[in-house]
Order: structure tokens, then sequence, then C-alpha cells
């Protein structure tokens, strides 16, 4: 059995590959692929991860959580998507930089059914804009979610490291948030193991919230009758018309942190500029590109 985490994180997909999956759920429940949703295993995994402390689940655990969290039989691939997996947003940051306990509690998590194959899956974002979505969702202070962490400590190279190592040779896919738009079929398909000819509902959902209507309308012009379309014809268009039709509301992200300058913002960004091209080639990442 495969057992497929998207660990969030916060402040990017939300709930959206949650309900793309479940768009599809004829096709995945054919193939035996089942979602959960987060009400089926938000408290039982925090329950058995403190039980466990971060040990392996016995065979008897596994088939209990298995009953709990299940409806199919014997699924042969179960996807589960929610942010809260890596925990409240307020443990994000820690003196160590962007989600510190990234590495422990993957391995947490695959402890929880050490029969399984485990595959994580993640979004990374500019950590600028990342921590004002966060400072917005923790309760405290700017100063007690950034735990003493300085703007510059806030690298994803070291988080990803960190998932990795803790992967130990499992599968670890990435993606760049920013990019999502144009890689959503894919990164569905790949969640769901579904292959390029299979159906695909709401792989839309992204456009549909930047587009207005009449964007959204001359999308739909432009694809129709396009059914054999290549990956790299679609984003094609899907960028020529988000330069075109992009609601000027989503165009900008108002950075507002105590203590940041254009300056701040900048370095944070170039930073994560850097982290990316490291990211995509290092060794146990499958990293998506547009």
């Amino acid at each position: 059995m495969q057992m497929v985490f998207h660990l969030g994180v916060h402040g990017t997909d939300g709930d959206r590959l949650l309900k793309t999956l479940l768009a599809n759920r004829a096709w995945l429940t054919r193939h035996r692929t089942e979602i959960v949703v987060p009400s089926r295993h938000r408290g039982l995994f925090e329950e058995a991860i403190m039980a466990l402390n971060g040990g392996p689940a016995t065979p008897e655990m596994q088939q209990i959580m298995l009953d709990a969290m299940l409806d199919s039989d014997a699924p042969e691939r179960v996807v589960m998507s929610t942010p809260t997996l890596l925990g409240a947003p307020g443990r994000a940051i820690g003196r160590d930089g962007l989600y510190p306990q990234i590495g422990t509690r993957a391995a947490a998590l695959a402890n929880l059914f050490p029969d399984a194959q485990a595959e994580f899956f993640v979004a990374v974002r500019n950590p600028a804009v990342l921590l004002s979505k966060l400072d917005h969702l923790n309760s405290g202070s700017y100063e007690s979610l950034m735990q003493g962490c300085q703007p510059t400590q806030l690298r994803w190279r070291d988080t990803i490291r960190r998932l990795v190592g803790a992967a130990q040779g499992r599968r670890v896919v990435v993606w760049c948030h920013e990019d999502v738009p144009l890689i959503w079929p894919e990164l569905a398909r790949l969640a769901g193991d579904m292959p390029p000819d299979a159906p695909l509902s709401g792989a839309m959902i992204y456009m549909q919230e930047l587009l207005g209507e009449a964007g959204l309308a001359r999308l739909q012009t432009e694809l129709a009758g396009r059914d054999q379309l290549s990956i790299q014809q679609r984003r094609q268009i899907y960028a020529r018309v988000l330069q075109s039709d992009m609601r000027p509301d989503r165009l900008d992200e108002n950075i507002v942190l105590p203590g940041w300058t254009q300056q701040t913002v900048d370095e944070v960004t170039g930073l994560y500029h850097a982290d990316l091209a490291e990211i995509a080639v290092l060794p146990g990442v499958e990293f998506v590109m547009p």
C-alpha cells in the first residue's frame, strides 16, 4: 500500500488538492485509490504519534488506524492532504529556520504505517509572502512566531534537505507555489497516480481564482476543441491568458511585517530563488517545474 502525505505547507494549497482529488473520486476509487479527508485522520494521527513517540506502529495498531480511516477495502494508494500534518502555523518557524521539525514529523508519519510505502508532497513559497500569511494565521505576535530567527535564515534548501534525510529514500515531490497555476493538473495526477489520458476534473481550480469572468471565458475559448494539447502547449495558453487577464487584486502581495523594508523583501526573495535552483537538483527530490 502507498501512503501519500501532502504536507502543505501553510499558506499554499490549502484544501485545493483535496477538493481536486475528491472531484475525481469515482475514477480514483475504480483504480483502488482512496482520498482520506482530514477529519478522518487528524486526531487519530496525533494520538498515535504521541503514543509511539516517533517509533513504528505495530501491525495491530496499523490495522486499527486503517479501519478508522478508510471506507474501501484494501486500497492500493491512500492520499491525505492537510497542512496540519506539519502542526500548527505557530510552529512553522524555529531558531533553525522554516519548519525545523519537518524531518522528525515526516519520519513519525511514515512510522504510523511502516509496512506501507510512504510518499511526501510539499509546496514551497517565497518566505516573505509565506511569513505574512503565517503572521496572519498565528494567534501570537510576530516575535513569538519568529523565535529569534532572522529573515535571511528562512532558507527552503535546509528545510527540504531535512525532509529528504528523514524520508530515507522514500518519494519526495516538491513544487514552487508561484508556479502552481501552470502545473496544477500534473500535481493532481502525481498525487492521485492518474495517467495523462485519464479525465481530470478540477484542473482549473487555480485559474478560476486568478482570472475574472472575462478571462476565464477567454481561456475556455482558447481550450475549446483542442483536446490533444501537450502539457507545454496548455501551459503556454494558461500563461498567455494569465498575463492579459489576471485579476488586478491578485497581481501583487502586500508584505507588511515588523522591521521589514523593501531591501529585506528583495534579499529574502533572492535567497529563495537561489534555494529553488538547489532544490531542483537535490538528490532524492522530484521537483515539478513549469
